[in-house]
């Protein structure tokens, strides 16, 4: 198979865009790395459409070597034929593959196994024929033998069957016919196992839905429900049509031995094929809602990443609590811990919520607070409402955010965060980290396994690998597009950057202890196991200020610093213009002079001129900065039952899932805006309307104060 071919076909892509990205890709570049530098081989791919074909690829080459291992295991049986061949070379799937293999591939002990060993095969064969003038009890009687334990005819018509029903099943062209089937016409169908047991799954109590139609997150729910043992499963068919598929394949006649042909078949399907495929189906469905699942959070986590950061202030974490009470870490401007405390203004006498207040204004006046970052979990709600009241008790102007806490308690306990903060106890570590949350999401989230930062969908029921993989290169791609201070940016953050594992990060940061912080770029050379290599991949991604060159402060990759000077002078500025921010208007310099003409000056492709000058004009550029800000509050606080139907308000979306998405309207329990509530106009899937971050104007369609549920409207809202 020539697989560049057919990754140009998948794509739509020119085959040289994938001849040089499968090359760049073997030659270890990394994803982000050809995105951003290597734009002129690529036509300027982005990172997601590159992963896209560095999975399509890694499947195809693991296609490829099946296919050569399945080919060297028949001819090593002297059964590979030219047609067998042609069916290997065809093959489009792994499981085309395996059917293909599966009459050659050496079995456990079988019923049809036990009768190949006692001589019945030719019998098997003779039936199969359906002759009308055999008589089968005749010609089995034949194969009787006390040596090979046949003891009788109708012994002997029973094995042969037995190897009949395993051919059919062993039959590719019929696995094949039978799997589109289920898909086409099958549903899938779950029952209760106890009817009378309330549990979460009671929607898919006597349940049934196409298979072709049937949504991701419901095979997800059912699959988990099944694991639980509170659900039975099963991929259902009309009665009767799988049969009919063999008996058109195999049964001729109504003869004495076509009607064992048929009783054959029927085994064949009920005990072979059906529980067989029905497994295929099962585990192909779950794969897809796995990876639709995996888009779903991998999406969510970008957004959340790639948050606005909230610069420049001093901010109070707190971490609520009820009987230890809440944890407390004022941080300044750059994360810094200036102090910590714990307060006890959830729970306890009017004394003891007094006081409480009393060191949070103490605070928040003596360290200039600007900003206060409540943790969504435990006594959330109630420390809320004590700040709110703070707020409007204080001459200072302090806004509030409730952020996710998602795996804070999980970073606190880490190795990582005892070495970051030696001196402070798990759960103050909790308060700083909910403090740095709203300071700068991505510098902290990075510290937390993708997998416990909580946006998504039955995301510990996904695929180990397959989830690291994929959330991996989310945050990789998300801190690379950002860039990295090299001179304050921790171990975890350096360790995402392109070509740094986290051993290099160490020795990064360990450089950086021992000579003090990084001028220039190519002192990355000097850091030990950093070579000519590795510095290729990262020396675009890290960040110099106040360094000896201006251009170390942009992600102007040093391979094209000649370039960049040349551009700067073709456009009558000077180098020290950078640093004092005179290029604003470069690229309005550049049409004039000529874009191609300036390209062509500076040696490089069009792509990279356009990156240079966006660089030059805004050296030090954090993308983030361009998006909407979050939403801080400082005003009353409501509960669920204030809220009325028709109430508009505005909210910041929390987690995107298959039907909707959970909207954090200012009352602890998140409201959920169906998918059929987003926008008038037909979408597939949430992600087409909002994201995670996203600041929404909703409306209250109905509450549920009960059972705590809230349900929200985008459509028919006032202008």
């Amino acid at each position: 198979m020539d697989i560049n071919n057919k990754l140009a076909e998948e794509f739509k892509l020119r085959r040289q865009q994938i001849d040089n990205t499968v090359a760049l890709i073997d030659d270890g570049k990394t994803i982000p790395f050809i995105a951003r530098y290597r734009k002129e081989m690529t036509g300027s791919l982005d990172d997601q459409l590159l992963r896209e074909i560095y999975d399509r690829l890694t499947y195809l080459r693991n296609l490829d070597k099946r296919r050569q291992e399945i080919s060297e295991a028949i001819e090593a049986q002297g059964k590979l034929t030219e047609d067998i061949s042609a069916d290997i070379a065809s093959a489009e799937t792994l499981v085309e593959l395996e059917d293909i293999y599966r009459p050659y591939k050496p079995k456990r002990k079988t019923r049809a196994s036990v009768a190949r060993e006692k001589g019945l095969e030719p019998l098997a064969a003779l039936i199969l024929l359906q002759n009308k003038n055999t008589d089968p009890l005749a010609e089995g009687a034949k194969f009787v033998s006390a040596e090979k334990e046949v003891p009788d005819a109708e012994s002997a018509v029973k094995g042969a069957m037995d190897i009949i029903a395993e051919d059919i099943s062993d039959n590719a062209d019929i696995r094949k016919e039978l799997r589109e089937l289920f898909f086409r016409t099958g549903s899938v169908a779950s029952k209760a196992s106890d009817p009378d047991e309330e549990t979460v799954y009671k929607n898919y109590y006597d349940f049934s839905e196409p298979v072709k139609k049937i949504a991701g997150h419901r095979i997800l729910a059912i699959d988990r429900g099944e694991h639980e043992g509170k659900l039975k499963v099963s991929v259902e068919i009309h009665e009767g049509d799988g049969e009919k598929v063999l008996f058109a394949k195999y049964v001729k006649n109504d003869s004495a031995c076509g009607r064992l042909v048929r009783e054959a078949a029927e085994d064949s399907f009920s005990r072979l094929i059906y529980p067989s495929v029905e497994r295929e189906i099962r585990s192909e469905l779950t794969e897809k809602a796995d990876e639709a699942a995996i888009k779903v959070f991998a999406s969510n986590l970008r957004q959340l990443l790639m948050q606005p950061p909230v610069k420049g202030i001093v901010t109070l974490g707190l971490d609520p609590g009820y009987r230890t009470g809440c944890k407390v870490a004022v941080v300044d401007h750059t994360g810094k811990v200036l102090e910590t405390a714990v307060v006890h203004i959830t729970l306890g006498n009017k004394d003891n919520i007094a006081r409480g207040k009393e060191i949070l204004k103490g605070l928040i006046a003596k360290h200039n607070v600007n900003a206060i970052s409540i943790g969504n979990g435990t006594a959330s709600r109630e420390s809320e409402a004590v700040v709110a009241e703070i707020i409007r008790e204080i001459p200072q102007k302090v806004a509030y955010m409730v952020v996710s806490e998602a795996g804070a308690s999980v970073y606190s306990a880490s190795k990582l965060a005892a070495e970051e903060f030696p001196d402070y106890d798990v759960s103050l570590r909790s308060a700083v980290s909910i403090a740095r949350r709203l300071q700068d999401p991505l510098a902290e989230l990075v510290k937390i396994d993708p997998q416990a930062i909580g946006v998504g969908q039955y995301q510990h029921d996904m695929p180990k690998a397959r989830m690291d993989e994929a959330l991996g290169g989310v945050v990789e791609e998300c801190v690379n597009s950002v860039g990295v201070d090299l001179n304050t940016a921790s171990v975890s953050l350096l360790s995402y950057v392109s070509g740094i594992n986290s051993g290099i990060a160490r020795k990064i940061v360990e450089y950086r202890e021992e000579n003090g912080s990084f001028t220039d770029r190519k002192q990355l050379l000097k850091v030990s196991k950093l070579g000519p290599k590795a510095f290729e991949q990262c020396a675009g991604f890290l960040r110099i200020r106040d360094g000896k060159d201006p251009l170390d402060n942009t992600a102007v990759h040093p391979e094209s610093y000649s370039a960049a000077k040349s551009i700067i002078e073709q456009c009558g500025f000077s180098l020290a213009d950078i640093s004092d921010g005179k290029l604003s208007d470069i690229g309005e310099k550049a049409k004039k002079i000529g874009m191609k003409q300036i390209a062509e000056n500076a040696g490089i492709g069009m792509p990279t001129l356009t990156d240079i000058l966006g660089e030059l004009a805004k050296p030090g550029r954090d993308p983030r900065d361009e998006l909407p800000p979050p939403l801080m509050r400082s005003g009353d606080v409501m509960e669920i039952k204030d809220l009325k139907p028709g109430m508009e308000l505005m909210g910041t979306v929390r987690n995107v899932i298959d039907f909707g998405a959970f909207v954090d309207i200012g009352v602890h329990e998140d409201g959920l805006v169906h998918i059929s509530q987003m926008c008038d106009r037909f979408i597939k899937h949430p992600l087409e309307a909002v994201k995670v971050g996203q600041v929404v104007k909703v409306k209250v369609l109905d509450v549920d104060v009960k059972r705590g549920r809230i349900s929200l409207t985008m459509k028919g809202l006032s202008k």
